[in-house]
């Protein structure tokens, strides 16, 4: 059994989403069949205990779609005419005590710059986006997830439909990030109209919307 934290947007702007977690049956493996496995077992007993019937998984075990098109290792963000995945923006904009950031992991595939040595530290100390520095107070995670879906409006009416988010990767005891907690941010955002669907976003005014990380409860114990 496992217990993993799943994420609600809500339609109050003092509680912007909802972070709880149930327990579940964990089928053990590497293979994608027994994370999808591990999944069904999530989801149901989400939905035995909020009656939910649209929930979805965001990662590259999901089985939706748009739930793969949703994870890090497939968005996209453009920045100065150039593509970039999340994932790899993410990573090498990391700044440790004695270095970082590491601009040339941008440049790699996400399953490449997750595994790049530098980086497998815990002195984190900021994040420095392309010289631009962020303290880790600031949501920088969420600021680039929102970002690419600010780019990427195909995909942004789909999230508005589901109740809850997962991501089966995603474990807090080892991580503070989630695509599931920003996929659900994003849908909150919407609904109480921080954010217009139908508008392009600079990054800037996105990085002014970014609400505090300490909303995050599942995350209070770490801030």
């Amino acid at each position: 059994m496992a217990n993993r934290p799943f994420f609600i947007p809500t339609e109050n702007k003092d509680e912007l989403v909802i972070t709880d977690e149930v327990e579940f049956k964990w089928f053990f493996g590497f293979a994608k069949i027994q994370k999808q496995k591990s999944i069904l077992s999530f989801h149901k007993n989400i939905s035995k205990k909020f009656k939910f019937n649209k929930i979805l998984e965001i990662s590259t075990k999901s089985e939706d779609k748009l739930g793969i098109k949703l994870s890090a290792f497939n968005l996209k963000i453009n920045y100065k005419n150039k593509e970039y995945f999340l994932e790899s923006l993410f990573q090498g904009s990391k700044i440790f005590t004695d270095q970082g950031p590491h601009q040339d992991i941008y440049e790699k595939k996400p399953i490449d710059a997750k595994k790049d040595e530098r980086i497998k530290r815990s002195d984190l100390r900021e994040f420095s986006f392309f010289g631009e520095k962020f303290s880790l107070d600031f949501d920088f995670y969420s600021w680039l997830y929102l970002i690419a879906l600010n780019q990427n409006k195909n995909l942004t009416n789909e999230i508005l439909d589901y109740q809850a988010f997962t991501d089966i990767e995603f474990n807090p005891e080892k991580s503070l990030n989630c695509q599931a907690y920003s996929a659900a941010l994003y849908s909150s955002m919407i609904k109480n109209k921080i954010l217009d669907v139908n508008k392009e976003y600079t990054n800037d005014e996105l990085k002014n919307l970014i609400p505090s990380k300490k909303i995050k409860n599942y995350q209070q114990k770490l801030i």
